[in-house]
């Protein structure tokens, strides 16, 4: 089953649900900010997408600019300021079994299906 990992409020993340659904595909909505991941589930997420977790956290917000910017935080660490803060996330995600990827223009998503 395809996942979107789907913010209601973000221009982007509305134009990756949208040619999603041009796709004619299944799919399921995950509203992230609603139904955090866990850290683990995060990970995972992350892991499919073959990226590090710094480069799956958007750095215009201002938790990443007062907490992360600068620090020398490990993966994992990352890992876990995301789950805690799931607005750090890049938008949307969209994740198959085997793989997942930051729908950034929406074409992206036909990498992984």
């Amino acid at each position: 089953m395809i996942k979107i990992y789907h913010n209601s409020r973000c221009k982007k993340s509305r134009a990756g649900l949208e040619y999603l659904k041009s796709l004619n595909k299944e799919f399921e909505v995950i509203d992230y900010l609603k139904n955090p991941l866990t850290t683990k589930e995060m990970a995972a997420l992350i892991k499919k997408t073959g990226l590090a977790a710094g480069e799956m956290m958007r750095k215009q917000e201002e938790y990443y600019k007062e907490n992360i910017k600068d620090s020398q935080l490990s993966n994992s660490e990352l890992i876990a300021e995301i789950a805690a803060n799931p607005k750090l996330m890049k938008r949307p995600l969209v994740e198959t079994e085997e793989k997942a990827v930051w729908a950034d223009p929406p074409e992206n998503i036909l990498r992984i299906l």
